[in-house]
């Protein structure tokens, strides 16, 4: 700058000093960038009670660490759906834009699932294993949405409601079996995918073979399983999906992972109740879904299943006690 444009600027300076107001930068006067702030604070790093722009997200982490659907934003609140099913308004917590997977442990709250001879519980199992699959996609670069992050009840309609939302490209529902056709000589792994979904099947194929792989491996267990164990569907009265979290998540690729039956065999239960085994599972699940994404194998392990009319239960709001939100 030459020494009569500084001084310019000084009188330039002073004079809006004497007049006792601040300087102003008139209408259409050209600020440089250089002068103007541009950072800008990640969304998904928030946890202000700032009021939030409805629209942004699609679901959020609460200040309790419950995963809910977000509807919207009003009076600095996010409005969100409850576990439960209700709605409710929420200040802070992580906002999620968007995520490649949602994970679903099975059951939880008063909702047991299955119980192994040892007491282990399959809610509890369910979410450690989703808890893993989590961990090890997270490091593979795949986003990801639990359903449910601690023991509470989830109905069906509320994991359906936040995947839903979050649109996400993979769903997988972790559980573990119960009520066995018998003994068998190898692991009873199974996988349902949607009956009418080629993505869905070819999903249930890949997660069935690095689950069975890995339970395969094991030697000395008393297996028990189902004649017609392996990736397969299963159909209701109308010739739909006959479970409702695959039925009602359509057009989402979505499969059920039934890893094990833990209510039989005290020797399969002990070894679900291992964490390195837990780990071992979920990393299998993790495994599937990568190869799902990134690749084009088809997956095995297809059976036609057997006919049965043994009803599955769970997935009912009766009696649902909402987590603390904030």
């Amino acid at each position: 700058m030459t020494r009569r444009a500084v001084l310019f600027v000084v009188l330039a300076l002073c004079a809006a000093c004497s007049s006792g107001g601040p300087a102003r930068v008139e209408r259409g006067t050209t600020v440089p960038t250089s002068a103007v702030s541009t950072t800008t604070l990640p969304l998904a790093a928030t946890t202000t009670t700032a009021a939030p722009v409805a629209g942004e997200v699609r679901a959020l982490v609460t200040p309790t660490g419950i995963v809910v659907p977000v509807y919207g934003a009003s009076q600095g609140a996010w409005q969100v759906g409850t576990p439960c099913g209700g709605r409710s308004a929420v200040r802070g917590g992580t906002p999620i834009h968007s995520a490649t997977v949602v994970l679903d442990p099975g059951h939880g709250g008063a909702e047991s699932g299955a119980i192994g001879p040892n007491g282990l519980t399959e809610k509890a199992l369910n979410l450690a294993v989703a808890k893993g699959v989590k961990t090890e996609l997270e490091r593979s670069g795949v986003t990801v949405v639990l359903t449910r992050t601690a023991d509470y009840a989830v109905p069906l309609d509320a994991r359906v409601a936040l995947v839903t939302r979050v649109k996400p490209a993979v769903f997988v529902s972790v559980h573990h079996n119960g009520g066995p056709d018998g003994p068998s000589t190898k692991p009873g792994t199974e996988t349902y995918y949607q009956y009418t979904s080629p993505k869905s099947k070819r999903l249930a194929g890949l997660v069935y073979e690095e689950v069975f792989r890995v339970f395969g491996a094991r030697t000395g267990i008393e297996w028990h399983a189902n004649v017609d164990a392996g990736a397969k569907w299963r159909l209701n009265s109308a010739g739909g999906d006959y479970y409702g979290v695959l039925r009602a998540t359509r057009g989402v690729p979505a499969v059920i992972s039934e890893g094990l039956f833990l209510s039989s065999s005290p020797s399969e239960a002990a070894l679900l109740a291992r964490p390195d085994v837990q780990s071992a599972e979920g990393a299998a699940i993790a495994r599937g879904i990568v190869r799902y994404l990134r690749g084009k194998d088809p997956g095995s392990g297809f059976v036609t299943p057997v006919p049965r009319t043994t009803p599955a239960g769970g997935g009912g709001s009766a009696g649902c006690v909402d987590p603390p939100l904030e």
